[in-house]
């Protein structure tokens, strides 16, 4: 079950957090991962020690905030053969009420978690389209349907992200396309390490227990679990799930009274 086995993946943001979490459960079941990621050093460094393992992972380095670049770098993927799977991971965060957001702020956040979600959508569906189908995953989080506090612009961009997801999940039905997304809480990656150094230096333990028990089931998630069901979704056994999004909280969003 779950073999991805002569399937090809584009991952963005792959190289780090829940994205290098997805690329290597991706790759260890045996799909062949290309890796879409602005820091394209790291994004190589992590290619070469999958394929170290007897992985099929290839680096490219883009900004999916650029269009012109993405559908370039997704055109001559798919060149190469078929794509079968898009998951749209790369997003950046952000801490502030709207008063405290300025326009650059906001711009930033919208470019990458926004604009970038849909350019990859606009480069890839259209080989989907070509081949018969294909299998979308984007990032979304619990902060597009709750509200979490000084995350004004952030959860704009995921509410932003789930919505897209419903509607292409709708448009692409005819043309054997599934679209669903998954709503993290906290996950432990290193983006949380260095907000609470930066933030509460000498208190980062605290700071982590506190941010912990925060989730009902008392702990954050670690990336490989949201790997475990990006891992699923995108798998055949998924076949008959569209239009869906999966909270992956600890029992956050309902659990939390």
């Amino acid at each position: 079950m779950f073999d991805l086995t002569n399937k090809t993946a584009l991952i963005t943001g792959g190289a780090s957090g829940i994205g290098l979490a997805i690329t290597e459960t991706f790759a260890r079941a045996g799909a062949t991962v290309h890796i879409l990621e602005l820091n394209a050093e790291a994004a190589q460094a992590v290619a070469d020690g999958l394929s170290a393992e007897g992985g099929r992972v290839f680096a490219h380095g883009v900004d999916v905030s650029r269009q012109a670049d993405v559908v370039q770098v997704v055109n001559d993927i798919a060149a190469q053969g078929p794509v079968h799977i898009l998951v749209n991971n790369a997003g950046v965060a952000h801490v502030g009420t709207v008063e405290t957001t300025s326009e650059a702020d906001f711009d930033r956040i919208y470019n990458v978690n926004v604009k970038g979600v849909y350019n990859c959508l606009y480069a890839t569906i259209p080989h989907f389209r070509a081949a018969g189908g294909g299998v979308i995953l984007n990032m979304a989080s619990i902060a597009a349907t709750i509200g979490i506090p000084d995350r004004f612009a952030y959860s704009t961009s995921k509410g932003a992200v789930l919505t897209m997801t419903l509607s292409v999940a709708k448009d692409y039905l005819k043309h054997n396309i599934r679209c669903n997304c998954i709503s993290p809480a906290r996950v432990h990656t290193p983006f949380v390490d260095g907000f609470l150094a930066k933030n509460y230096p000498g208190k980062e333990e605290e700071m982590f227990a506190k941010l912990s028990a925060t989730q009902p089931i008392g702990r954050m998630a670690k990336p490989a679990e949201i790997g475990a069901l990006a891992l699923y979704l995108c798998s055949d056994e998924a076949g008959f799930v569209t239009g869906c999004d999966y909270p992956i909280d600890g029992g956050f969003t309902r659990l939390n009274n």
